[in-house]
Formats: structure tokens, C-alpha cells, sequence
């Protein structure tokens, strides 16, 4: 009876010292960013793969680059590139736009002017076109007079929107409604999906520059 008594005595030190070492818990990385956008991973007109999107920027980092030749949009922010996809140009995509009814799209540096949710083509962002080297030019070659430049002049520089209804044309969009052919009359088209996520990303003012 006794030695039963030591046993059991010995069985519950050992139980209670069990008990009272700490439980060592796992570790694990910590989610340090957000998830990123869900644009898919995209190829330009020759075939390559452009960059994948990140995380939504600063609203006042953000610019927009346009790439005629190579079919492709770009979103940075600050030098991050935070989306990327591809576009469809105007029906004459070749060389800078000279007047209205060219089927061009220009080239240069403009700022978005206006956001239209109800857009023909699905959602649109207005750019600046024609910018005071647009008006330049179109005075130079007699395509507008001094009023009609004064105007257009005086729009760019208080990031208003210039007048669209000159010789120059005007009315040119970043929009929808697809991005596989150079069908527009010199807008630059997206697919609808990307098109909803600039339109929510841009503000008004953004620059756009659009290159060759």
C-alpha cells in the first residue's frame, strides 16, 4: 500500500511538471502587401510579354504612357508600373493626328479632361487633345486662326478641356469596347474589363503621354 502511494505520488509530479513547460507555437510569414490586381499577363503587338500589374498606387504618382507602335498601355506610378494591356488605335494609326477626320491618334503630352460613365464606349476618359503644340502647328499650317488657338492655348494651361470642335478634331478618349483590331477614329481602345479599372484608378488631370 505504501509503495502504491510513492507511485501514484511520483506519477502526478511528473504530470504537473508536464503541464506547466509553455506550449511552443508555430510561426509563420506575415501578409505584408495586399493582393494584387487581378489583370491578367498580357503580350504587345510583337509578341512579347508586357509587364503584370501591382498594387493600386498614390493617386498622385500616377501617369499614363501610351505606346502606338507596340500596342500597349501603361499605368505608373511614380517608375512602379502598376497596370499594363494592350490597345487597339485609330483606323490610320501611323504618324501624328493633323486635323479632324484624320483617323489618327496623336502624339504627345496631354492630361486626362474628363471621365464620362455613360460613354458609347462602355467608359471613357477625355484627353487634352489638341495641346498647345498641336494648336502650334495647326496655326502655322492655317488649319486654325489666332481666335481658335488663344482658346486652345488658354484651355491646356488651366488643365481645363480644349475646344473639340475645331479643324484640329478633338474628342479623342481612352475607352472600351476591345483592343484587337486599330478601329477607332483615333481614340485608344481597351477591352472593357481593363477599361473599368481605369476609370476607376484615373483621376482627372493625369498626364498622358502618347509616344510613336
Amino acid at each position: 500500500m505504501k509503495r502504491a502511494r510513492v507511485i501514484a505520488l511520483i506519477v502526478g509530479l511528473v504530470q504537473s511538471l508536464v503541464f506547466a513547460l509553455p506550449t511552443k507555437q508555430q510561426s509563420g510569414p506575415e501578409v505584408a502587401n495586399k493582393p494584387r490586381s487581378a489583370l491578367s499577363k498580357m503580350s504587345d503587338s510583337n509578341g512579347r510579354a508586357s509587364e503584370s500589374a501591382s498594387s493600386k498606387p498614390v493617386p498622385h504618382e500616377l501617369h499614363i504612357e501610351v505606346l502606338k507602335g507596340r500596342r500597349l498601355l501603361r499605368v505608373y506610378s511614380g517608375r512602379r508600373l502598376v497596370r499594363a494591356c494592350r490597345i487597339g488605335l485609330g483606323a490610320s494609326p501611323d504618324g501624328q493626328k493633323e486635323r479632324e477626320g484624320d483617323s489618327r491618334t496623336p502624339v504627345g503630352r496631354y492630361y486626362v479632361c474628363s471621365k464620362n460613365p455613360k460613354s458609347s464606349y462602355y467608359l471613357s476618359l477625355g484627353l487634352s487633345y489638341p495641346n498647345e503644340r498641336d494648336a502650334k502647328r495647326g496655326l502655322r499650317s492655317g488649319v486654325i486662326n489666332k481666335t481658335q488657338y488663344d482658346e486652345i492655348v488658354s484651355a491646356n494651361r488651366n488643365k481645363a478641356r480644349p475646344p473639340w470642335n475645331t479643324p484640329l478634331g478633338g474628342e479623342i478618349f481612352i475607352h472600351g469596347n476591345g483592343a484587337g483590331s486599330d478601329w477607332t477614329a483615333g481614340c485608344v481602345a481597351v477591352e472593357n474589363s481593363e477599361m473599368a479599372e481605369l476609370f476607376e484608378l484615373i483621376p482627372l488631370g493625369t498626364p498622358v503621354v502618347i509616344k510613336p
